[in-house]
């Protein structure tokens, strides 16, 4: 039997063994490292004098990171909760389709997904041009028939890459919800037919509380990836007040490669990695706990 437990535990490092090595080399110590140059005053490459918490205070007292913490938040707040719930909506919507037409609706939601920030970008930066984009038409409607800049107003730079992030990623959410759908027996929604209950109530009593671990998975997912913007409000600010609208890990990309304060840099990524691990947690342990209830 101890032959056996250790020919065990044997074929389980072999297994485990290889995923460890690269996780280590790719992700652990990358991070070790970069928790050690955040104690230093370094450039974007080589070493530098030892600072300790000095850059953590410098970081938390400058203005430029308060701005750009504040606008992440916004994002977030903008597209995490509003992308989930659309997604369900019309994964509800396509889940009750059927044969092809499911098929072919599903693809056309799900195809954004697949295209490259810089074609998204494109494309959105044609639609909503000020000169002869096509939204300004609708936008004109709700501004005394004039035109505007929809990503050079500041007030509406955020709620206007916040949509094309949701035009943009809500197809993966839809094919997740669309998982979670069918794995309900239909024979439940059948006995709640049988009881008089109506769409809403079954929504309220089935539907609602099966999906929700999906609903969970998905929220965690959003947040993760909206805490970490970049791609698309970089590429709709160039030419525009980039500090009016920076996020915090384009305040990481602007000390690094613009300023040259690898240390600095190496704080803020910290903060944001801290930030993003404490957020997920927590919310991904306060939605399991709502779902066991």
């Amino acid at each position: 039997m101890l032959r056996d437990k250790r020919q065990e535990y044997l074929v389980a490092l072999i297994l485990v063994g290889p995923f460890v090595l690269i996780y280590g080399a790719l992700f652990v110590w990358p991070t070790i490292q970069m928790a050690m140059l955040s104690f230093t005053k370094a450039p974007l490459i080589g070493t530098g004098d030892w600072v300790g918490w000095d850059n953590y205070v410098k970081i938390l007292s400058h203005k430029l990171f308060h701005q750009a913490f504040w606008n992440t938040a916004y994002f977030v707040l903008l597209t995490v909760i509003p992308n989930t719930l659309v997604s369900l909506v019309i994964a509800m919507a396509v889940n009750r389709l059927k044969g092809p037409v499911q098929g072919f609706v599903l693809a056309c939601f799900f195809l954004p997904y697949i295209l490259p920030v810089s074609v998204v970008f494109l494309t959105w930066n044609w639609i909503i041009d000020v000169q002869y984009g096509l939204v300004q038409g609708l936008v004109a409607l709700f501004n005394g028939g004039q035109p505007i800049s929809l990503t050079r107003t500041i007030p509406l730079f955020m709620p206007t890459v916040a949509f094309v992030t949701l035009w943009w990623t809500m197809g993966f959410n839809i094919l997740l919800f669309i998982a979670g759908l069918r794995n309900i027996s239909p024979e439940i929604y059948e006995a709640a037919s049988l009881d008089s209950a109506g769409r809403w109530r079954q929504f309220q009593k089935i539907t609602w509380p099966l999906i929700w671990p999906v609903t969970a998975l998905v929220l965690t997912i959003q947040l993760i990836a909206q805490l970490k913007i970049f791609d698309q409000v970089y590429l709709f600010s160039i030419g525009g007040r980039q500090d009016a609208t920076i996020t915090l890990v384009q305040y990481v990309y602007k000390l690094a490669f613009q300023q040259n304060k690898g240390g600095e840099a190496a704080t803020a990524a910290m903060l944001l990695f801290l930030m993003i691990i404490v957020l997920s947690v927590l919310q991904y342990q306060v939605l399991r706990a709502r779902g066991e209830k």
